[in-house]
């Protein structure tokens, strides 16, 4: 849930910190999220990512594949659609 806390609206600036004034490796190339919450995140992207890949190809995606490859003469007008 999003609690708008520190946005900011225009003209507005954020409080400067002591180690944003200190620290000159603290910039946008730092992560802004520590290792631990960041390899959690990407082990949920991946789990979520390898059950989307275990879905079938809709059959709708399978005939304008096959049309496409018709169309730009990769397959004979008369083929039937390819099974992926």
């Amino acid at each position: 849930m999003i609690d708008g806390k520190g946005m900011q609206g225009p003209g507005m600036q954020a409080p400067r910190t002591p180690r944003d004034e200190d620290d000159p490796a603290a910039g946008p190339e730092q992560p802004a999220l520590d290792r631990n919450v960041q390899g959690r995140i990407g082990s949920h992207l991946r789990a979520m990512y390898d059950e989307l890949m275990q879905q079938p190809i809709p059959d709708r995606f399978v005939d304008l594949i096959a049309e496409l490859e018709r169309s730009s003469g990769q397959l004979p007008p008369d083929a039937p659609p390819t099974e992926s």
